[in-house]
């Protein structure tokens, strides 16, 4: 109660938020039961590899015969149902893993089609073609060319077959949906357009992002027939324990392919060593199913209490959900910044700090940013962040605990309800 007060959080909202509660009960035990499948399938893959305390040593120099990394590889094949897999402290981000995976598929000449529309902010400028970009794909001679979604956000795919040229090489489809007002896509949608690009072109290579999508659903894009998989280690992966880093999961070729960009032609993936060891990467990876279940139950108790406050959320409370994102459209700029400070004065760390928008590199728009987190940037912890143009959307993600979670959320409602827009909350509403 103590922590109540200090953070302005009124008798009647935490009332209204425990209310809210317990009417999803049946949507946290979906959740848990996918979590269970996911926790079976990672200690399965544990048990295959033969995961030992010495893979968790440090290295040094070139990192030669690091049978931790190169163990850690074969432990994310296993867990994402493919051949191959590079994980490495090395990727600074998940941008940097997706671009080194695109500028590994594509030579100049080719084109890359991205099926899912425009991409999300960060890619856009490693794709250069808005605008020219030093060390883009553009300025390597790369093509580059959209199928727009549906009207209603939906996948198009009848058109990205129609788009695929004979010049296409990679297909990108990114499965979170940035910062768009359109749903996310499930992997069973993936699929479909997988399966499509592949009958009419057995050859091309179909890219998935999956930053923000990993032990959401019980499968993962690999394993619905994608040819790699791209995502990071500060997010859903990593379960919090990460530091740093990202993964490239498919095909051994184009695996291969990625190792040589990372590293060098001939090196590979042979050399690259990590002198703070890999034990936060190995427990990680056997945490992520628990996390991301946490980060879930947090989302869908904001979906359901911001729906009760009046605001359109998506995905809604009793939506089916794909990844860790969940949208609040709340249409005013002095909300939307009351939303992100309350998430941030809710953060074990930095909470006394109070988040402004900023011009990020990368971005279109300034930026707001909420992210208290132990983890600098980590979207799997409690964060929120939002583009800073009309209408005014919040895109909170993480959660590490989902007790956590629910102070953020009733936190948000407070801090929402003083920035002035008060006539949406209706206190004891039951």
């Amino acid at each position: 109660m103590a922590l109540l007060n200090r953070l302005d959080i009124s008798p009647e909202t935490a009332e209204f938020v425990e209310k809210t509660e317990k009417g999803l009960a049946k949507r946290f035990a979906s959740i848990d039961r996918t979590a269970n499948e996911n926790q079976v399938k990672v200690l399965e893959a544990f048990h295959a590899c033969k995961v030992s305390a010495r893979h968790f040593a440090a290295t040094t120099g070139y990192g030669y015969s690091d049978d931790g990394r190169d163990t850690l590889d074969r432990l994310f094949a296993r867990v994402f149902g493919c051949e191959d897999a590079l994980v490495r402290a090395q990727f600074a981000s998940g941008t940097h893993a997706l671009a080194a995976c695109l500028f590994a598929l594509l030579r100049p000449g080719d084109t890359l089609l991205s099926g899912t529309g425009r991409p999300y902010d960060t890619l856009i400028k490693a794709i250069g073609w808005d605008e020219p970009c030093e060390g883009s794909l553009r300025e390597a001679g790369v093509g580059y060319k959209e199928a727009p979604l549906r009207p209603d956000g939906s996948l198009d795919v009848a058109g990205i077959v129609d788009a695929l040229t004979s010049d296409v090489r990679v297909v990108f489809l990114q499965r979170s949906r940035g910062y768009a007002w359109r749903p996310s896509f499930p992997v069973a949608r993936l699929r479909e357009a997988i399966a499509a690009v592949k009958q009419k072109r057995p050859d091309a290579i179909v890219m998935v992002d999956n930053c923000y999508g990993e032990f959401v659903e019980t499968e993962e894009p690999t394993q619905a027939g994608a040819d790699v998989a791209v995502g990071s280690l500060i997010k859903n992966a990593g379960g919090g324990l990460a530091p740093t880093g990202g993964y490239v999961a498919g095909t051994s070729a184009c695996v291969g392919r990625v190792a040589a960009r990372l590293t060098s032609p001939g090196a590979g993936r042979e050399v690259g060593c990590n002198p703070a060891g890999y034990l936060p990467y190995y427990q990680g990876l056997f945490l992520a199913p628990h996390v991301v279940a946490q980060s879930l139950k947090t989302a869908v108790l904001f979906a359901a209490v911001f729906e009760r406050l009046g605001y359109d959320t998506l995905p809604g409370s009793f939506d089916a959900r794909t990844d860790i994102i969940q949208a609040v459209r709340l249409g005013d700029e002095s909300a939307l910044k009351a939303f992100c400070r309350a998430i941030q004065l809710s953060a074990p760390v930095d909470a006394h700090a109070s988040p402004e928008p900023w011009e990020m590199p990368g971005y279109a728009d300034p930026v707001i940013m909420a992210a208290g987190t132990f983890v600098q940037g980590a979207s799997i912890e409690l964060s929120a962040d939002a583009p800073m143009r009309p209408p005014y959307i919040a895109y909170f993600q993480g959660g590490l605990t989902y007790e956590h979670g629910r102070i953020g959320v009733m936190a948000a409602v407070e801090s929402v309800m003083s920035s002035g827009d008060t006539h949406r909350f209706t206190p004891g509403l039951p």
